[in-house]
């Protein structure tokens, strides 16, 4: 099992950016596909983005696609979130989580490992 914690989040204007973080531990953490999910309140959690072992293929859904990007650091056992062009209804908790794989990419039961989210709000 893989053990996530995620930062970065907090309060932006509409346009702006912002980039999140996320550390695992754990095992090898380059056998894990990883991923982004948003909960926003009253709502199902929302497949974001997801990034393959390597880093090589990336996959977003079409609601954030253009405007943000996945990464990961194998060296360093941390995958980011770059948010930019952010819009209000990008306010959401932001959860990074790990998946064996392949699968569903943007099911939320393909993924074994959730962190405990980082609040992500954007005013208007």
């Amino acid at each position: 099992q893989v053990y996530l914690v995620e930062s970065g989040g907090g309060l932006v204007q509409a346009g702006g950016s912002l980039r999140l973080s996320c550390a695992a531990s754990g095992r090898a953490f380059s056998s894990y596909v990883m991923g982004w999910f948003r909960q926003a309140p009253g709502k199902e959690r929302e497949w974001v983005a997801t990034i393959n072992w390597t880093g090589s293929r990336t996959y977003y859904a079409d609601s954030v696609k253009g405007r943000f990007t996945i990464s990961r650091d194998n060296a360093k056992n941390m995958v980011f979130l770059q948010m930019n062009s952010l819009k209000p209804e990008d306010t959401a908790v932001y959860f990074c989580a790990a998946s064996i794989g392949p699968g569903s990419v943007w099911l939320p039961g393909e993924y074994d490992s959730w962190g405990q989210g980082t609040q992500v709000t954007v005013s208007s």
